[in-house]
């Protein structure tokens, strides 16, 4: 429903900004730079991917694949790189999942190559 703005009603606080950079140069080895000026904790990275099997015929996926890694606290400029080499880049969904230390929210943020 929509209302009238009260002009003594505080804003909201502002969106907490994207820690994170994606070097996609090379499809199979995409590099993640935390590209904030702050620490995030404890991260995590899950990989999805198609699981298509030994058959060439390329027919929609039985199952999916996934995997996990922690990489633990990044301090700011930190750059981690994925390695992609088993899976076909263009089925990958790669999720980070991490704790902001200041709030001790966690966040989290997919993306495709």
């Amino acid at each position: 429903m929509l209302r009238a703005l009260d002009p003594d009603e505080t804003a909201p606080p502002a969106a907490y900004p994207l820690p994170w950079r994606v070097d996609r140069g090379l499809r199979a080895h995409p590099r993640v730079t935390n590209a904030s000026a702050g620490v995030v904790d404890f991260v995590r990275v899950f990989v999805e991917s198609a699981d298509r099997g030994p058959s060439p015929v390329r027919a929609a996926p039985a199952s999916m694949r996934s995997a996990t890694e922690h990489w633990g606290q990044m301090l700011p400029g930190e750059t981690v790189e994925l390695c992609l080499c088993d899976v076909d880049p263009d089925d990958v969904v790669v999720t980070l999942a991490w704790f902001r230390p200041a709030t001790g929210v966690e966040y989290v943020w997919r993306f495709v190559m």
